[in-house]
């Protein structure tokens, strides 16, 4: 069982830079990317995984205790059971990188923090 992720260097960069202009820290921005990924209902098993190593985030600082309901949201959308390693940090990375392109698309949209916020907590799950 695998208790540390790397991210790519591109997320690892969209964070940082998501991170200043929102004074949001990564962390939780990771768990909005997740979010925003799991919306989508393509699969993530094609995405090619970015080998340029960015930072590191622990799974505790980044599920806590609702590391169960993040590998049960992953699994329902991967449409079957996942390993512990396949889940972290497999999937969840996968996922993470998808969703920092939307979180980043979502904030060059809105333009600043406020209207982003607003943005997201009105998003339609299905559009």
């Amino acid at each position: 069982m695998q208790f540390r992720l790397r991210t790519s260097a591109k997320t690892a960069n969209i964070l940082k830079d998501l991170q200043a202009r929102t004074k949001l820290t990564p962390n939780v921005l990771a768990r909005l990317a997740i979010s925003l990924s799991l919306l989508d209902p393509s699969s993530v098993d094609d995405l090619e995984a970015d080998n340029q190593v960015g930072f590191e985030i622990n799974r505790q600082t980044l599920t806590g205790s609702y590391d169960v309901v993040y590998k049960v949201l992953i699994s329902q959308h991967a449409g079957r059971a996942l390993t512990d390693d396949e889940y972290f940090p497999d999937h969840i990375k996968k996922h993470m990188d998808r969703g920092v392109l939307k979180l980043k698309n979502h904030y060059d949209y809105a333009g600043n923090t406020e209207k982003f916020l607003v943005s997201l907590a009105t998003l339609d799950p299905k559009s």
